[in-house]
Protein backbone atom coordinates (compact mmCIF):
# COMPACT_ATOMS: atom_id res chain seq x y z
CA UNK A 1 0.00 0.00 0.00
CA UNK A 2 2.85 2.35 0.79
CA UNK A 3 4.37 1.81 -2.66
CA UNK A 4 1.10 2.80 -4.33
CA UNK A 5 0.94 5.97 -2.23
CA UNK A 6 4.59 6.77 -2.97
CA UNK A 7 4.05 6.15 -6.68
CA UNK A 8 1.02 8.42 -6.69
CA UNK A 9 2.91 11.15 -4.85
CA UNK A 10 5.79 10.93 -7.34
CA UNK A 11 3.34 11.14 -10.23
CA UNK A 12 1.76 14.30 -8.76
CA UNK A 13 5.21 15.83 -8.26
CA UNK A 14 6.21 15.01 -11.83
CA UNK A 15 2.96 16.50 -13.14
CA UNK A 16 3.50 19.66 -11.08
CA UNK A 17 7.07 20.01 -12.40
CA UNK A 18 5.85 19.57 -15.97
CA UNK A 19 3.14 22.19 -15.45
CA UNK A 20 5.67 24.66 -14.03
CA UNK A 21 8.15 24.00 -16.82
CA UNK A 22 5.42 24.40 -19.44
CA UNK A 23 4.24 27.68 -17.90
CA UNK A 24 7.80 29.01 -17.92
CA UNK A 25 8.32 28.02 -21.57
CA UNK A 26 4.99 29.58 -22.58
CA UNK A 27 5.90 32.84 -20.87
CA UNK A 28 9.34 32.99 -22.50
CA UNK A 29 7.84 32.21 -25.91
CA UNK A 30 5.14 34.86 -25.40
CA UNK A 31 7.80 37.44 -24.55
CA UNK A 32 9.84 36.48 -27.61
CA UNK A 33 6.81 36.73 -29.90
CA UNK A 34 5.94 40.08 -28.34
CA UNK A 35 9.49 41.28 -28.88
CA UNK A 36 9.29 40.33 -32.55
CA UNK A 37 5.90 42.04 -32.86
CA UNK A 38 7.24 45.24 -31.30
CA UNK A 39 10.47 45.04 -33.31
CA UNK A 40 8.42 45.12 -36.49
CA UNK A 41 6.68 48.28 -35.31
CA UNK A 42 10.05 49.79 -34.44
CA UNK A 43 11.27 49.10 -37.98
CA UNK A 44 13.68 46.36 -36.94
CA UNK A 45 14.21 43.20 -38.95
CA UNK A 46 16.57 40.25 -39.19
CA UNK A 47 19.17 39.96 -36.45
CA UNK A 48 18.20 43.35 -34.97
CA UNK A 49 14.64 42.07 -34.45
CA UNK A 50 15.95 38.83 -32.91
CA UNK A 51 18.23 40.81 -30.58
CA UNK A 52 15.36 43.05 -29.53
CA UNK A 53 13.14 40.02 -28.83
CA UNK A 54 15.90 38.59 -26.62
CA UNK A 55 16.04 41.90 -24.72
CA UNK A 56 12.29 41.69 -24.12
CA UNK A 57 12.63 38.14 -22.80
CA UNK A 58 15.47 39.19 -20.51
CA UNK A 59 13.49 42.17 -19.20
CA UNK A 60 10.88 39.77 -17.83
CA UNK A 61 13.35 38.43 -15.27
CA UNK A 62 13.44 41.77 -13.41
CA UNK A 63 10.26 41.17 -11.39
CA UNK A 64 7.28 38.79 -11.31
CA UNK A 65 4.48 39.45 -13.77
CA UNK A 66 4.37 41.41 -17.00
CA UNK A 67 4.85 44.93 -15.62
CA UNK A 68 8.58 44.93 -16.36
CA UNK A 69 8.01 43.86 -19.96
CA UNK A 70 5.24 46.41 -20.46
CA UNK A 71 7.43 49.20 -19.05
CA UNK A 72 10.34 48.31 -21.33
CA UNK A 73 8.27 47.99 -24.47
CA UNK A 74 6.23 51.14 -23.84
CA UNK A 75 9.45 53.08 -23.17
CA UNK A 76 11.01 51.74 -26.40
CA UNK A 77 7.89 52.56 -28.43
CA UNK A 78 7.73 56.09 -26.99
CA UNK A 79 11.44 56.65 -27.77
CA UNK A 80 10.70 55.99 -31.45
CA UNK A 81 7.38 57.91 -31.42
CA UNK A 82 5.40 54.75 -32.16
CA UNK A 83 1.87 55.28 -30.83
CA UNK A 84 0.60 52.04 -29.29
CA UNK A 85 -1.51 52.19 -26.17
CA UNK A 86 -0.78 50.04 -23.15
CA UNK A 87 -4.23 48.50 -23.60
CA UNK A 88 -3.39 47.48 -27.17
CA UNK A 89 -0.05 46.10 -26.01
CA UNK A 90 -1.67 44.04 -23.24
CA UNK A 91 -4.30 42.67 -25.66
CA UNK A 92 -1.51 41.62 -28.01
CA UNK A 93 0.30 39.99 -25.09
CA UNK A 94 -2.83 37.96 -24.31
CA UNK A 95 -3.17 36.91 -27.94
CA UNK A 96 0.49 35.94 -28.14
CA UNK A 97 0.24 33.97 -24.90
CA UNK A 98 -2.42 31.79 -26.53
CA UNK A 99 -0.22 31.37 -29.61
CA UNK A 100 2.78 30.50 -27.41
CA UNK A 101 0.77 27.96 -25.39
CA UNK A 102 -0.38 26.23 -28.57
CA UNK A 103 3.18 26.14 -29.93
CA UNK A 104 4.68 24.77 -26.71
CA UNK A 105 1.96 22.14 -26.20
CA UNK A 106 2.36 21.02 -29.82
CA UNK A 107 6.13 20.75 -29.32
CA UNK A 108 5.61 18.66 -26.17
CA UNK A 109 3.18 16.37 -27.97
CA UNK A 110 5.59 15.74 -30.85
CA UNK A 111 8.70 15.38 -28.68
CA UNK A 112 9.93 11.78 -28.54
CA UNK A 113 9.69 10.12 -25.15
CA UNK A 114 12.93 9.96 -23.21
CA UNK A 115 14.01 6.86 -21.34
Amino acid sequence: MTNAFDDREKAFEAHFRLDQETAFKVNVRKDKLLGLWVAERLGLSGQAAQDYARQVVESDFEEPGDADVVRKVMRDLAARDVAISEETLRKEMMRLEAVARTQIVDEIKTKPLED
